[in-house]
């Protein structure tokens, strides 16, 4: 069969890899790709949220199978159009995509069906923010209420943080939220765990740990993921029996309350705090980079798992997973997640001599004249699977020396809560 996967970013770069392994794959396409997507897939180029054009392509290349990659297509609504049109969608519907479309609809979700999440206030002005802090102390966690590439989220420490961040979302910066989220501070630590789900159950997909912030030691402002690494050594059959419990079961059960069951990837953003998990947020996606260092401990077909799901058969199946680490670095361009450059030339990607253990997917690249080139914030992630994340840490590092790219930069410490020096 033909598949075309949607996006172009490193997620979609694994994504089209893992494809290219399975022998029910004929022909992959990446709409639009990037220069790593080039390699095994074909790039096709045009606008994400123009779904006619997107249809057009479809129609004209003969694709039996869409598998789509970011939040935005879907949230605008990608999955209910194609289907419209018959054409199998791998992808939540825009209603369940509210799921991470907007913060306000999950924290009502949660309150009605009691899941656990930090308190909260949905704020339109900043009498509601004077509201909230009457009742809350810091540091208060603000989060513009639509979609941010995850630049959307501070932690204000005082108020002058607090009022600074909440007039940059009151007055449009995220151009999908005019208003915000105030949440209590929950001070744990992240787990970020993914289930693949069908109309009539879900199945585990995966755990994995991300590096929000761009500065080493977690500082700086947050980014859409700097590092991450899986499996999670913080999942244990007990936390993961409240996780599925206390929150993954009952948001399916009132998705189909609510007439809109949910098929696709499901990531839940944890923190866990005394041996307890409470939901930070929803992605109705694989997560980015967290995508890259669960796909290549994967050993069942990736085909076979979204066929199942999407012929509500993934009860009947039973998912391998390898035993060894992974872990992936992602190499940006200077000035990220601020102010950066772009088109600046990549010269030693295609002189690497990659082992079986070793992968590099393209995130924010192009060809120029058959030249790779930086198209994005986060140009690169490299990764590698192996015994220990220690180790594993070591070969990313010797392969960042190979690639030496002067206008770059990378977290010299992902994975630091694991590695203990």
């Amino acid at each position: 069969m033909n598949i075309a996967i949607i996006g172009s970013g490193g997620r979609e770069h694994a994504l089209c890899q893992k494809f290219s392994e399975s022998k029910k794959i004929n022909k992959i396409f990446c709409i639009p790709g990037n220069a790593g997507t080039s390699t095994i897939a074909t790039n096709l180029e045009t606008n994400l949220l123009n779904f006619k054009s997107i249809k057009k392509i479809i129609i004209k290349n003969k694709i039996d199978l869409v598998v789509v990659g970011p939040e935005m297509p879907l949230v605008n609504g990608i999955a209910d159009y194609l289907k419209k049109e018959k054409i199998k969608v791998f992808g939540p519907t825009k209603f369940a995509s509210r799921l991470e479309g907007s913060k306000a609809f999950v924290k009502r979700l949660c309150s009605k069906f009691k899941i656990p999440t930090a308190k909260y206030k949905v704020c339109k002005n900043f009498k509601d923010v004077k509201l909230f802090l009457k009742k809350n102390n810091f540091p208060v966690v603000v989060k513009a209420d639509g979609l941010a590439a995850g630049k959307g989220v501070k932690i204000c420490n005082n108020k002058s943080e607090l009022d600074s961040f909440c007039k940059k979302i009151f007055s449009g910066k995220f151009k999908t939220s005019n208003k915000l989220v105030l949440e209590e501070f929950i001070k744990g630590e992240e787990l970020s765990y993914f289930v693949i789900v069908d109309k009539k159950t879900f199945i585990f997909f995966g755990s994995a740990q991300d590096h929000k912030r761009v500065g080493e030691k977690d500082t700086g402002p947050n980014t859409g993921g700097m590092g991450a690494y899986s499996p999670s050594p913080l999942l244990n059959k007990h936390i993961e029996k409240k996780i599925i419990s206390r929150i993954i079961r009952p948001t399916i059960k009132a998705l189909k309350t609510k007439k809109n069951p949910y098929t696709g990837f499901l990531y839940a953003g944890l923190m866990i705090k005394d041996d307890n998990p409470y939901l930070i947020e929803y992605n109705v996606r694989m997560g980015d980079p967290e995508c890259q260092v669960i796909l290549p401990r994967l050993k069942t077909d990736l085909t076979t798992i979204v066929l199942a799901a999407l012929n509500n058969n993934l009860s009947k199946l039973k998912i391998k997973w390898s035993t060894l680490k992974c872990m992936t670095i992602v190499l940006c361009a200077k000035g990220y997640p601020g102010k950066y450059q772009q088109s600046k030339p990549i010269k030693n990607l295609r002189g690497l001599n990659l082992k079986k253990n070793l992968f590099v997917f393209h995130a924010g690249t192009k060809l120029v004249d058959s030249n790779i080139v930086s198209n994005g914030g986060r140009v690169l992630n490299v990764a590698s699977i192996g015994a220990s994340f220690k180790k594993v840490r070591l070969n990313l590092f010797k392969l960042l020396k190979k690639i030496n790219w002067k206008n770059g930069f990378f977290r010299k410490d992902i994975g630091w809560r694991v590695i203990k020096k």
